[in-house]
C-alpha cells in the first residue's frame, strides 16, 4: 500500500513541481554551474544507490555526513534550499525507481560505519531509506547514529498510513530543522 502510494504521491509531485524545479535548476546553473548532486548512499538490504539533490554545496566540496561539512561550503542559494527543503525535490526520481520512499530512514553515506552498523543490528535496511521521517521532524540527524537508528526502528514498527501522510505534511509544513552543519572554524 505504501509503496502505491510513493509511486502515486511522487509522479503528482514531480508533475506540480516541475515549473518549480526547473526554475531552481537554471538558478542553480548560475550558482554553482552544477545544479543536481548526485551522491553514493547506502539503500535497503545495503544496496548502493545514486541518491540525486540540488546542490547547496559548491562543487567539489568533500563528501562527508553534512554534520561533519564546513558552513562556508554551502551557497547562499544552496543554504535557502537547504531551509525550504527544496534540495530534496529531486529525489522524488529516487522514489519513482524505487530506490526510495516518501517516507522512511534517511539513507546515509556508505563512510558512516557506525550508523551502518547500528541500523543493522535494529534492521533499518529491511525498508527503503525515505526522504523524511520521524527522525528528521524531530531533528535528530546522522551525528547521533545511536539515537537516529533508535528513532528509525521506532518509525518502521510504527508506521502507517496515517504517520506516513503525518510525517510528510510535518515536513512540507517546516517541522524539523534537517542536518547540522559545524560552524566555520575560526
Amino acid at each position: 500500500m505504501l509503496r502505491l502510494l510513493d509511486i502515486v504521491l511522487a509522479v503528482l509531485g514531480i508533475l506540480v513541481t516541475l515549473p518549480l524545479l526547473t526554475i531552481l535548476y537554471v538558478v542553480g546553473l548560475f550558482d554553482t554551474r552544477s545544479p543536481l548532486f548526485r551522491q553514493i548512499r547506502v539503500g535497503r538490504q545495503q544496496k548502493p544507490f545514486v541518491l540525486v539533490k540540488f546542490r547547496t554545496m559548491r562543487p567539489g566540496t568533500a563528501s562527508v555526513a553534512t554534520h561533519l561539512a564546513d558552513v562556508s561550503a554551502i551557497t547562499s542559494f544552496g543554504n535557502f534550499l537547504r531551509k525550504t527543503k527544496l534540495d530534496e525535490l529531486p529525489q522524488l526520481w529516487n522514489v519513482l525507481k524505487g530506490e526510495m520512499s516518501l517516507v522512511g530512514p534517511r539513507p546515509c553515506l556508505p563512510n558512516q560505519l557506525e550508523l551502518i552498523g547500528e541500523r543493522v543490528q535494529r534492521r533499518v535496511f529491511d525498508v527503503r531509506p525515505g526522504i523524511t521521517g520521524l527522525a528528521q521532524i524531530q531533528g535528530i540527524d546522522m551525528s547521533t547514529p545511536v539515537l537516529l537508528a533508535e528513532v528509525d526502528r521506532q518509525m518502521i514498527r510504527t508506521l502507517s498510513v496515517v504517520n506516513y501522510f503525518k510525517y510528510i505534511v510535518l515536513t512540507a509544513t517546516g517541522r524539523g530543522a534537517g542536518d547540522r552543519i559545524r560552524e566555520k572554524s575560526g
